[in-house]
């Protein structure tokens, strides 16, 4: 059994104001005004009809669907379901409330203002992205497909086109956060992305 490495952190969440989110026919100046103010670097987002990746290169916030419409719906508040932006440094996530209402939240690593939740411990876990055939696109995108089923999704990373079947090493940064309940347990109390991985990185 891998051994869980305990991260020491100043982590903290605070209620994300979605105001003008509604507003927008297109999520995506939202979006990428937060990314940019906090320094946030990927997007995944879940939609209606699809899954989208997106990237901020400067200022701008380039989607899947914009380098492969083919393969990628297009960001859309009328159909998306959840988003989390996600770096290192946080994760904003968004999603609709029990009242069709959007709401969001944010983990950071640092101490925020009025924050709702605090953590010094937290680990990780890397978990394996689908594909095993890469092929290039626009903007440092890459068509990722696996099996006979016609699998696919579109990552914002530029990567070989063969990846290794056997170590996958596509991954998927998950931080997981620990609090210690009233009969003295730990537990996971929130999880939140932290990066993208490709298979060059070291380590993998």
């Amino acid at each position: 059994m891998m051994r869980r490495e305990i991260i020491n952190t100043t982590a903290t969440c605070t209620e994300i104001k979605m105001d003008g989110f509604e507003k927008e026919k297109e999520p995506i100046n939202w979006l990428s005004q937060q990314m940019y103010e906090r320094n946030l670097k990927y997007l995944l987002a879940h939609a209606d009809d699809g899954v989208i990746w997106g990237r901020l290169d400067g200022e701008e916030l380039i989607t899947s669907h914009d380098v492969a419409p083919a393969y990628s719906p297009p960001l859309r508040a009328a159909t998306l379901q959840m988003a989390r932006i996600f770096a290192p440094a946080g994760e904003v996530l968004i999603w609709r409330d029990e009242s069709g209402a959007w709401v969001g939240r944010l983990i950071a690593e640092t101490a925020l203002p009025d924050a709702t939740a605090r953590w010094t411990t937290a680990f990780e876990e890397k978990h394996v992205l689908l594909g095993t055939k890469a092929e290039p696109q626009k903007r440092d995108f890459s068509l990722l497909s696996e099996g006979s089923q016609g699998l696919c999704h579109v990552v914002p990373l530029n990567l070989p086109k063969i990846i290794d079947e056997q170590r996958r090493p596509l991954r998927l940064v998950v931080r997981h956060y620990l609090t210690e309940d009233d009969d003295g347990f730990i537990r996971v109390n929130a999880s939140r992305l932290v990066d993208l991985l490709a298979p060059e990185a070291k380590g993998e």
